[in-house]
């Protein structure tokens, strides 16, 4: 059973609180006592009364903590912050996936396509946190999968249809077709389905390989050779690459995008000092005044429904347009009503939902790329979650599970034909620092609710409605806290080497200038072989890649110290788990103890084969 969590711990020390008088009362009669009694036994029980006075006066650094329960109403509007959190990214993808196979118009593809993704991501984030890596850690669209599906979205074999060429399908067609209010032609749907097939297939065999590394424990192998120097150019690149979706939902309307910033900033850093008073009943003490941080804990859910008010302010007052082709059309609250209106109430995501999948050399290798960064970027985001709940470095074998998670469903999401995969959400675990709530209770029930919105059309097709500009505002927040979280990982390494350094530095131009010249010059690499054409291109134009290959190189073959690369903490950190600051954890190591695990076959030797669980296996020949 996980510990029960009592609200009491919230209030402002020194307001009523019974459990602070009742130690400064003991404190006091011991100080009498100590006045009165004269011998080393009465100082040595006022000395244990003290240590106990202070115990009782420590602060927590976690309003809840990994293995507590908050109240059920607090559990659900905890959960509904973190969908907002997460729905600008869940949203972006599935926009980009709908543009990328053609379906930029056809709102019965992007409504299925975005409750696949959010069915996907709430069953995902769900058995992450209940039998994966058992850290608070969202699973949904991240970032590391974008930069493959814009990758993609430049090459010749991924362009859509022009309307020239769609008046001449048509032409040659024998079905009906009718133009839409604008006068374009729909894209046939087996054009789109043929495309999501592709992506369809190419994530699953993706996905296969990614559950291999963790299942098989590779993620160790792994860890030999890529290190801090690595992952920070290239995790970092991407949150730097993508400033180009931030900015597609934030133009719509630069304010709103601000204010909506600029409030979850006020919120959850200027005012973190301050609590709020509310009033509070309890049956022995009737009503009372608690404070609580109520602006702090909910920051980001404010912040979305404070941007979403102002732009129903300016769609009132007529100050965004209401043309369709305008840029601010979409910062409008009702540019979009009409898909609840067309949404079915209920949609159940399927495998091969969207037709058979099919393979493409091109889109596997941007995959494939994809998911060996999401691999060490699932790493940094376990430790930083770790650092954010305050609990040991994640293990082994929890890094195993997690890993193996990602890629089971990674699979799955690709069967069910999202055009994504499922990974980390860095942007969650930064509003675990901002909220101080990591309680796991609360991402099942982000879970459960994430799968709600993908079953239940109406209400995925609600949140479709968010103005653009406010999902920017969000996305400003969240990109920001993942480059932060990156770069923490910069902690291990030695800063003062200069070949440090340079490593970072070049790495991080180069993988910031190839990609913008391959965008320059769609022709510029000419080998003679079209197929050979196309991989380099889709290689080179991927930022994360670029950078991270060169650091990757540079970090193993230029001389350095493994303290100097900072291996030797990142190394120890997923052994069995950093013993050498448990003093400022909140929780121990059993936050990560996989549930229904016989504890018989924790102690066989069939542990030690077995990388997905902990094994307390001990040789008998070395027992004496």
């Amino acid at each position: 059973m996980e510990q029960q969590s009592e609200v009491p711990l919230l209030k402002r020390p020194g307001n009523g609180d019974h459990i602070a008088n009742n130690a400064n009362t003991n404190t006091t009669n011991n100080d009498n006592d100590i006045a009165d009694t004269v011998g080393d036994q009465a100082e040595q029980d006022a000395a244990q009364d003290t240590s106990v006075s202070i115990e009782n006066k420590q602060t927590r650094k976690l309003f809840y903590r990994i293995s507590e329960s908050p109240p059920l109403h607090l559990i659900s509007i905890f959960a509904l912050q973190q969908c907002l959190m997460s729905i600008a990214g869940s949203l972006s993808t599935s926009l980009l996936v709908s543009e990328l196979v053609c379906a930029k118009d056809v709102e019965l593809i992007k409504s299925q396509v975005l409750s696949s993704t959010m069915f996907m991501s709430g069953v995902t984030t769900f058995l992450m946190v209940t039998i994966g890596v058992r850290l608070p850690v969202f699973q949904g669209p991240t970032n590391i999968y974008i930069i493959p599906l814009l990758a993609l979205s430049e090459m010749q074999e991924w362009k859509c249809p022009t309307q020239e060429q769609l008046a001449e399908y048509y032409g040659n067609s024998t079905q009906n077709v009718t133009v839409d209010t604008r006068g374009q032609y729909p894209v046939p749907l087996e054009i789109i389905h043929g495309k999501l097939g592709t992506l369809m297939g190419s994530l699953m065999v993706v996905g296969f390989i990614h559950f291999l590394i963790g299942a098989t424990g590779l993620v160790g192998v792994l860890l030999r050779f890529i290190g801090p120097v690595t992952i920070v150019p290239a995790i970092t690149l991407i949150g730097l690459y993508i400033y180009k979706t931030v900015v597609r939902f934030s133009e719509t309307q630069w304010g709103v995008s601000l204010f909506t910033a600029v409030v979850a900033l006020i919120l959850s850093l200027y005012l973190r000092g301050v609590r709020t008073p509310l009033i509070a009943w309890g049956r022995k003490r009737g009503f009372y005044i608690k404070w609580f941080p109520l602006h702090q804990v909910f920051a980001i859910l404010f912040a979305i429904l404070l941007g979403w008010c102002l732009s129903a302010i300016l769609t009132v007052s007529g100050s965004l347009s209401d043309d369709p082709l305008s840029t601010d059309y979409y910062a409008r609250t009702d540019s979009r009503n009409y898909v609840i209106r067309q949404s079915p109430w209920f949609f159940f995501p399927y495998p091969g939902q969207f037709g058979m999948p099919s393979f493409s050399a091109s889109a596997s290798i941007t995959f494939l790329l994809a998911t060996g960064f999401s691999v060490l970027d699932s790493i940094g985001d376990y430790s930083a979650c770790a650092r954010m709940c305050f609990v040991p470095p994640p293990p082994t074998h929890a890094v195993n599970r997690g890993i193996a998670i990602e890629g089971a469903m990674s699979f799955v999401a690709g069967a069910v034909g999202i055009g994504h995969a499922t990974a980390s959400y860095g942007n969650n675990i930064g509003a675990i620092g901002i909220t101080r709530v990591a309680s796991r209770r609360v991402f099942q029930a982000t879970g459960v609710l994430y799968i709600l919105m993908g079953v239940v059309g109406k209400i995925g097709s609600f949140f479709i409605t968010i103005p653009y500009c406010v999902i920017g505002g969000g996305m400003i927040i969240g990109v920001g806290i993942f480059v932060g979280i990156v770069l923490s990982n910069l902690q291990y390494v030695d800063l003062n080497s200069s070949r440090n350094l340079a490593i970072i530095g070049v790495s991080l131009l180069l993988g910031l200038m190839l990609p913008h010249w391959v965008e320059k010059t769609p022709d510029g690499i000419q080998t003679g072989n079209e197929d050979a054409d196309r991989i380099i291109e889709v290689l080179l134009s991927n930022p994360c890649f670029v950078g991270g290959v060169i650091a990757c190189f540079l970090d193993n073959t230029v001389p350095g110290t493994t303290e100097e690369r900072g291996l030797n903490i990142w190394q120890q950190e997923y052994a069995e788990g950093d013993t050498t600051t448990s003093g400022t954890w909140e929780e121990g190591p059993e936050v990560y103890q996989p549930p229904f695990v016989p504890e018989c076959l924790k102690r066989s030797m069939i542990s030690k084969y077995i990388p997905i669980i902990p094994s307390y296996y001990k040789d008998p020949s070395h027992t004496k």
